[in-house]
């Protein structure tokens, strides 16, 4: 906490103010509940919950003094921009549980829940408080560390966009929620992740595989609960 509360000082001294906080800690890699210790999880729930708590802590301060400066009616942007804006980074798993995630999704539940009680603790005072949840992005390091190449290109399969998403996409959606255009959004999630994860059980059913399947236009059968002709 000390050095955060360090640089902040010297952010504000240097620069004046804070306007914008992404509060994006994450740690993570893949094992199962009964090889994961105490500290293991502990670890992630210390990197990505109270490094998120403690980054919002030490910055609180400025950001009231920008949200105060950067007030806005709703009905026309103020003059000297925006302010007093924080995104927490979070993710998706979390929506319907991941095997060998386990204290990855307690950590970012977290996350949301201190995002949401932020909106409504500070929102009185100017401040913004909302989520983003990305889906995979291609070419960084969480992709690389967390996933096999030779599966990579089936997992893209889940993704109903068709592609993985992109560094710019993320940017996209930190620009929207830090610019004029979302004063009013607060104590919301952002899921950009091209409705990956509500693809999670698209293919329990056997030889319905997606996209293929719709794609090709193929007609259901081999079950019994097919649609009447006359339907």
């Amino acid at each position: 906490m000390q050095s955060v509360q360090a640089a902040v000082n010297k952010c504000v001294g240097e620069l004046g103010g804070i306007d914008f906080l992404i509060a994006g800690a994450a740690g993570n890699f893949l094992a199962p509940i009964n090889q994961l210790s105490p500290n293991a999880f502990k670890s992630v729930i210390d990197i990505d919950v109270l490094g998120s708590y403690n980054t919002l802590k030490a910055t609180l301060p400025a950001l009231v003094a920008s949200a105060q400066k950067h007030k806005s009616d709703g009905k026309k942007a103020c003059p000297d921009g925006t302010g007093g804006r924080i995104i927490f980074v979070s993710a998706t798993i979390h929506y319907t549980t991941t095997p060998l995630q386990v204290h990855v999704s307690v950590a970012k539940a977290g996350i949301d829940a201190l995002s949401a009680t932020t909106a409504l603790e500070l929102g009185p005072r100017g401040i913004t408080s909302n989520v983003i949840a990305p889906g995979p992005i291609g070419g960084t390091e969480g992709m690389d560390r967390l996933s096999r190449k030779e599966d990579l290109e089936k997992a893209m399969k889940g993704v109903p966009l068709g592609r993985y998403g992109t560094v710019k996409d993320i940017a996209d959606a930190t620009v929207y929620l830090f610019g004029d255009a979302g004063n009013f959004v607060n104590g919301s999630v952002l899921v950009v992740d091209g409705a990956a994860w509500r693809t999670g059980a698209v293919n329990a059913g056997a030889g319905f595989e997606y996209p293929d399947f719709l794609l090709e236009e193929k007609t259901v059968s081999g079950v019994k609960g097919l649609k009447q002709s006359k339907l």
